[in-house]
């Protein structure tokens, strides 16, 4: 229950090293998530040190190339997002601006925020996930149980991640560094490390819609 509260997605990481051995504790533990017939769909790549440098690099020379995304880039967001889910996303970007001290009107200082991604906000491992193109919704959701799983162990062991789905609009560049099978579907990445406190990013937290909003309760009394 306390590393559900604790979790936020963490947008400033300390320059301190992750050790291996408490990732593979951490990558350990998530595999215990379940996974229908026992299929565990997931594929990992996790990059640190000079080859997180390296690949770094080559994210740079492509934004540089295609600011926009990377030809053939899924959409993160269903090209019309409708309400309440809209307001949602608005409130989420209004709340982090503002944590910031970025002005509504000041688009390049937001768009320096979200190219931020793009340097896994400064946290030392990055990591990226993937699945057989063969799966289906209930594998991808499958997988996405092994993340959260991953997410909360990481919090219990004093680390912070953020799951960036912004990456899909450097997919091109993910599959080629780390080698991804044409097979394979690379979904998000995921930034891990030490959560600097200090940051103004990381105190403040997304709004959670009431129980009302999201559940419909029938048989109780």
């Amino acid at each position: 229950m306390s590393a559900i509260k604790d979790r936020f997605s963490v947008r400033a990481f300390l320059d301190k090293p992750v050790p291996k051995s408490l990732l593979e504790d951490i990558l350990k533990m998530a595999q215990q998530s379940p996974s229908g017939g026992n299929l565990q769909p997931w594929h990992v790549y996790v990059t640190a040190g000079a080859d997180r440098a390296a690949f770094l690099e080559k994210v740079q020379a492509s934004i540089k190339a295609a600011p926009m995304g990377e030809p053939d880039s899924p959409d993160i967001y269903p090209p019309k997002l409708k309400e309440p889910y809209k307001a949602r996303r608005a409130q989420c970007g209004y709340d982090m601006y503002s944590a910031l001290g970025i002005p509504k009107d000041d688009k390049m200082a937001g768009i320096k925020q979200v190219m931020k991604n793009f340097e896994f906000f400064g946290a030392p491992i990055g990591i990226f996930f993937a699945i057989d193109k063969t799966m289906g919704r209930p594998q991808w959701s499958h997988m996405g149980m092994y993340i959260q799983s991953l997410m909360l162990a990481a919090v219990e062991r004093g680390l912070g991640t953020c799951p960036q789905e912004a990456w899909m609009l450097r997919h091109q560049t993910v599959r080629e560094h780390f080698e991804i099978p044409q097979e394979m579907d690379v979904y998000c990445g995921l930034a891990l490390g030490y959560p600097d406190p200090d940051h103004p990013i990381n105190n403040y937290r997304t709004q959670r819609a009431s129980l009302d909003e999201v559940v419909t309760f029938r048989g109780f009394k």
